[in-house]
This record gives C-alpha cells, structure tokens and sequence, in this order.
C-alpha cells in the first residue's frame, strides 16, 4: 500500500526567516517506510534511461542521491558548495534572493555524452538545479532529468529547467 509522504512534510514558520515556511523532511527521513517508498518512486521513474550518473547537491541531495544511484545501477557525483571539494573543479555561479553562490564540481566527475540525472530533496525558484545542469553540461554530461522529493509550484523552478523531465513527488 503506497505510503502518503505529503504527512511526514512538517511546516516549520518563520524559518530560515520571518516570513518563510520552511518544509521540513527530516519527519519522512526519520520513518523507513516512507524514506523507502520516496526513494522507489524517484527511482522507479528514472529507470530504463542509461543514466550512469546520479548528480546530488549539497546538502540533502545527498541523503537521495547515492540510493537512487545504486537502484539504477549508476555512480554518484557530489555537487558542492565552494571550497569544499579537494581536486581540481568546475564552478557556476547562480542567483539567490539576496546576492549569488557558486556551486562546484570535479573535472573529472563525468565523461563527455554520459547521461545524468540531477537530484535535490527541494525545487523552490530552481537557481541550483539549474546551475548543477549547467555544470553537467559544462563537463560534456547529458542531463536526461531531474527528481525531487518537494516543489514549490508557486515558485515556478520547474521553467529554468525547461527541456528536461522534471519530477517531484509533493507538491505545494
């Protein structure tokens, strides 16, 4: 029997400001069945496509990620915030609400025409998934998708993503 995993998102107001709701995971991490369904279903949906990459970013990206790598037979990639990754990198730069960041990535991470599939526990504005795909593609990597446990509809990510799959799992 499927497992309701919109219960187990838990509303956290004014966080990490006033204003903000914050979605909180850690409540659906924290329940083995409902981690282990959201992981089937992310993964279920990517599967049969020759995705030999599995691109997560910092930092709850990577509570999904290396699973679904492993289900679809792929390897992992970390994508990092600056500084963090001690070998020779690729960065992009992207826009936040207030300034901009810069995500990273190995040079050698990926080989050219390898298809990818991008995941973060969260689709908001889509400033970092965007920028992770352009990472992959800076690097010669084909991003044939992107899955995420939560989106943010009203925050429209999913159209700076456009031209490829875009999953989630819950939507607000």
């Amino acid at each position: 029997m499927p497992v309701d995993l919109r219960r187990f998102i838990r509303d956290v107001p004014d966080f990490p400001k006033k204003g903000i709701v914050f979605k909180d995971i850690t409540p659906l991490l924290g329940d083995r069945a409902a981690l282990r369904e959201a992981l089937a279903l992310l993964s279920r949906h990517f599967e049969g496509r020759g995705i030999s990459k599995v691109v997560g970013i910092e930092s709850r990206g990577y509570i999904f990620a290396p699973a679904i790598a492993l289900s679809l037979g792929a390897g992992f990639v970390p994508v990092r915030k600056p500084g963090k990754l001690p070998y020779k990198t690729a960065s992009e730069e992207y826009a936040l609400e207030y300034g901009t960041d810069r995500l990273e990535i190995h040079v050698d991470a990926l080989q050219a025409g390898e298809k990818v599939l991008i995941v973060d526990d969260l689709l908001a504005t889509g400033g970092t998934a965007s920028a992770a795909r352009r990472l992959v593609e800076k690097l010669g990597g084909q991003v044939v998708g992107s899955g995420f446990l939560v989106e943010l509809k009203f925050l429209d990510g999913r159209s700076r993503l456009a031209g490829i799959e875009v999953v989630s799992l819950i939507e607000y």
